[in-house]
């Protein structure tokens, strides 16, 4: 099954999500090749001391938004792992549903560039993410689950 199979099959609830985003509350919403919606509504269970949303949350929403894109073009038989991703935060966040588009910008055989724009419930940017992904195969992908979920999957980055 491809990446793009396996994240469609989560979306129709055939698929569990993974932990990290059971636990963080977010969701996939919508996937096609090399893009991906995620969802998270984000309110004090997400705040600071200060009352705002976690930057390490948004983080893990943009993260795996950009995974979710990149896992969307992978073949049979690929996993992949974040190198290391960035994020910009623009705005705070108090309590919003939250939107996160992650796109792949350039793809290769094994390295590629993804980005994540985090817009709230009014349409205002709140954070922008760029991401490294790199595809394993064969041995370096042995012992990795194949089933992509919902999360970046919580070890680096992975899927």
């Amino acid at each position: 099954m491809t990446g793009l199979e396996q994240l469609q099959a989560l979306m129709r609830g055939e698929a569990p999500s993974t932990p990290v985003a059971e636990l963080v509350g977010f969701r996939l919403t919508a996937v096609e090749p090399g893009r991906a919606l995620m969802v998270l509504d984000a309110g004090t269970r997400h705040a600071t001391l200060l009352g705002t949303v976690h930057g390490g949350i948004i983080g893990a929403l943009a993260d795996a938004a950009m995974a979710m894109a990149y896992a969307s073009t992978l073949g049979e038989g690929e996993t992949f792992t974040t190198l290391e991703f960035k994020i910009n935060f623009l705005r705070p966040v108090w309590q919003a549903r939250l939107t996160a588009e992650g796109r792949l910008v350039q793809g290769g055989r094994t390295v590629g560039l993804t980005e994540c724009a985090i817009r709230d419930d009014r349409g205002r940017l709140v954070a922008q993410a760029t991401g490294t992904c790199m595809t394993l195969r064969g041995d370096q992908a042995a012992g990795r689950r194949p089933q992509i979920s919902a999360g970046s999957g919580g070890e680096g980055g992975d899927a």
